[in-house]
This record gives C-alpha cells, sequence and structure tokens, in this order.
C-alpha cells in the first residue's frame, strides 16, 4: 500500500462502499488530509475492484497531488480491499451502542467518530460537527472506559447515546449526499476483480499475529481500567458504629441506582457474602440494579465463582467518628470523609426519591457542610456550640442506616 494513502470502508446507508484516506500529512509547511474525490464530491465504490479501475483510469481527483499516489495505480485490487481495522460502519452506530459498555464498544466508536469528523473537515459537512459536538462524550471517546465511569462518566455515556437515537440520521443523510460512484470501465473492472479473487483465495496468513496483537492491547486496557468499570457499576464500603458493609451502586444518566428495591439497600459483611448473594439465581432478581444493561455480566461472573468484590478508596464512606469531629467545629473535620458521606446519604435518598431536609443549605446542619466544602470567601464561620447540628447528622446517618438490609 502507498504510505499515508489507505483503502477504507464506509458504512452508509446505500450500502458499504469504498474509498480512500490521505491521512493528515506536511506539505510545503502546511498540513493536509484528502479523501478520494473531486470539488463536493466523495468517490467510493461498492467493491475494492471498481475502486482499483477507477485509480487506473488517472482522472482528476483531489489526490492527485499527494507525494504518493504516483504508486497507488500500480497497486493490485487485493492491495485497495480494506482491513478489518479500516472498516467503519457508521450506520451500526445505534445498534453499537445499545450493546453493554466496554472496551471495544468505546474503541470502535472512537474510531468511527474519527472518520466522521475527518469527512466532516475535508467535504465541509457542517452537519457532521454539530451532531459530533452535541455530547461531550464524542470528544472523549479516545479515553476508553475511563471517561465514562462514575456518576460523570455515566452522564456522557446517556447522553452521548441520545444524541445518537435522536440525530445520528442527520450525520448520516450528510455523509451519505455527498458520496458519488464514477463510471469505471467494465473490462478494467473484470480485469480487478480477477485479481481480488486470487488476493482473497490467499490472504489471511498474516490475520492470526495481527489479531494476537490486539487482543494483547485489549487485555491491558482491561487490565488497567477492571472488570467493575467495564461494567459501570461500583462496589461499595460502608463503615458504621454498627460494623462494615458492602453493597453495589452505580449511575444511570445522573440517577443513582443501589443493589435492593423499594428503597432498602442490600448490604454483606464482607465481599465474599455479597459475591455469594450475587451468585444465588433468585436471591437478586427483583433488585433495581436488575435494569442495568451490563447486570447480566455481573451475574455470570458470581454464578461461575469468577467476581472479584474490590472496593475502589472513592467509593468507600466512612460515617464512624464524624459527629465527634463536626461537634469540634469545622477545623477539626476530615472535608474528603464529610464530602463522601453527604454523597452516600444523597445518593440512598435520591434513589428512594425522598429527600434529606438537613443537609439544606438553609438549615443548620447543611449551612454548617456547607461551609466545610463549599466555602466561599468573606463567609464568617460558623459558631459553636454544635450540638444542634450533631444531633441532626446523627438523624442523618441512623435514617441511612434504617435502609439497610443486611444479610
Amino acid at each position: 500500500m502507498a504510505q499515508d494513502i489507505v483503502p477504507i470502508e464506509l458504512g452508509l446507508p446505500q450500502g458499504d462502499v469504498v474509498t480512500l484516506w490521505a491521512p493528515r500529512w506536511r506539505e510545503d509547511d502546511e498540513e493536509w488530509e484528502a479523501f478520494l474525490g473531486h470539488e463536493e464530491s466523495l468517490y467510493a465504490f461498492p467493491d475494492a475492484a471498481r475502486l482499483a479501475a477507477f485509480v487506473r483510469s488517472a482522472r482528476e481527483h483531489d489526490l492527485d497531488d499527494h507525494p504518493a499516489w504516483h504508486v497507488v495505480p500500480q497497486l493490485s485490487a487485493g492491495d485497495l480491499n480494506p482491513g478489518e481495522d479500516h472498516q467503519f460502519d457508521l450506520v451500526g452506530v445505534p445498534e453499537l451502542v445499545a450493546e453493554p459498555l466496554d472496551t471495544w464498544t468505546l474503541g470502535e466508536l472512537s474510531d468511527i467518530v474519527e472518520i466522521a469528523r475527518s469527512l466532516a473537515d475535508v467535504c465541509e459537512l457542517e452537519q457532521v460537527h454539530e451532531v459530533l459536538d452535541a455530547a461531550d462524550g464524542f470528544a472523549v471517546l479516545d479515553q476508553g472506559m475511563l471517561a465514562f465511569s462514575g456518576k460523570d462518566g455515566q452522564r456522557r455515556w446517556t447522553e452521548l447515546c441520545t444524541v445518537v437515537a435522536q440525530r445520528w440520521d442527520e450525520l448520516l443523510d450528510a455523509i451519505d449526499g455527498v458520496v458519488t460512484q464514477p463510471e469505471v470501465s467494465e473490462d478494467a473492472v473484470a480485469t480487478a476483480e480477477a485479481e481480488l479473487a486470487e488476493a482473497l483465495e490467499t490472504d489471511g496468513s498474516d490475520e492470526e499475529p495481527a489479531d494476537a496483537e490486539a487482543s494483547e492491547v485489549d487485555d491491558i486496557e482491561e487490565v488497567e481500567v477492571g472488570f467493575w468499570g467495564e461494567v459501570g457499576i461500583d462496589p461499595i464500603r460502608i463503615i458504621t458504629s454498627e460494623g462494615e458493609y458492602y453493597s453495589l451502586r452505580c449511575y444511570l444518566g445522573d440517577d443513582p441506582v443501589f443493589l435492593g428495591s423499594d428503597g432498602r439497600i442490600d448490604v454483606f459483611g464482607s465481599p465474599r457474602a455479597l459475591a455469594r448473594f450475587l451468585a444465588d439465581e433468585d436471591a437478586a432478581e427483583d433488585a433495581d440494579l436488575a435494569q442495568v444493561a451490563t447486570w447480566s455480566q455481573v451475574r455470570d461472573k458470581a454464578v461461575a465463582g469468577e467476581l472479584d468484590v474490590e472496593v475502589d478508596p472513592d467509593n468507600t464512606y466512612v460515617l464512624t467518628g464524624l459527629d465527634a469531629d463536626l461537634a469540634e467545629g469545622p477545623s477539626e473535620v476530615d472535608a474528603l470523609q464529610l464530602e463522601l458521606a453527604e454523597e452516600l446519604v444523597l445518593d440512598a435518598a435520591a434513589w428512594a426519591g425522598e429527600e434529606v431536609t438537613a443537609l439544606r443549605s438553609s438549615e443548620r446542619l447543611g449551612w454548617l457542610i456547607s461551609y466545610i466544602l463549599r466555602p466561599t470567601p468573606n463567609r464568617l464561620p460558623p459558631s459553636p456550640p454544635f450540638d444542634a447540628e450533631v444531633d441532626a447528622w446523627r438523624g442523618v446517618v441512623d435514617a441511612l442506616e434504617a435502609r439497610f438490609r443486611k444479610h
């Protein structure tokens, strides 16, 4: 293949088409990017044989001036047949985002979005940019699962999926609308088809090493993100004066969802106890988490005895000692510990469809917590004693623990 000119396949509403892409290159101190086409048209063909027949005809097109173009007409039809890593199924994106969120889904979607942006830049398709700029998630796909983990990550993914559901057809129509198939000599097509058939018969000898290499990269990414990051569900650890408990929580958009039902959180005394519960076929069938698309993956691992419940430090909530610290005043409170505790309390209440009145900024406890966690300049510090605030906090924690369904 000519260096820096790549055959690609685009999955569009009109069907799969093949064209050529020249990724960014520098010439005369300027940066360029181009596709096979001319003026406002993107030249594309139903197969590599017709693409080969065209490039051998030496007609005028936008890749004429590319420094490697002189090599392309000499390539066989097999050389012009796009490899798997250069096949972009744009029309299949709605189905792709409906799949469980994992590294492979994000990798494929990232490649598709990248080629769509390149098409938009080269072909001046403003509508494509508008669609891809409508959700922040499109811009961080190359960051993998880390960009779509936690509350903010769930929100990004939900917004991205919404844009795909509501506006992806706009993007497809814009790209589909500039595709043109120039006429080519049928004799040249017949020659190229024979070459392509011969290439397909002998092809495949190099595919296994390439696939193995890709698998190694994916394995590395999975190790970095971990199973729980893949499925978008977090094991959580809650430490209270009564003991240490483990459970699960995720976010659907901005909405927290806990392991449990009817406002009661299923909690367990150890990670192993939680894993055993999840392996029970009937134990969690009514759990609210069952509505999460990746829930079946969690259950399958648990049933197979392969579920490792590991809690990230950011999902460890220590409620003990905060009442005593609050009694001493703002300077004695660990702000991170308090922030996490507030997050857990508010998440549990939101999931149950309730409000924690004591945490309103207009209430004494809420005002004290706001001063500690969200300080503003020139704000006077609250004055002791803090007995009322401590009593309110203990009530908040008691209400949270009352939600626990201990196993």
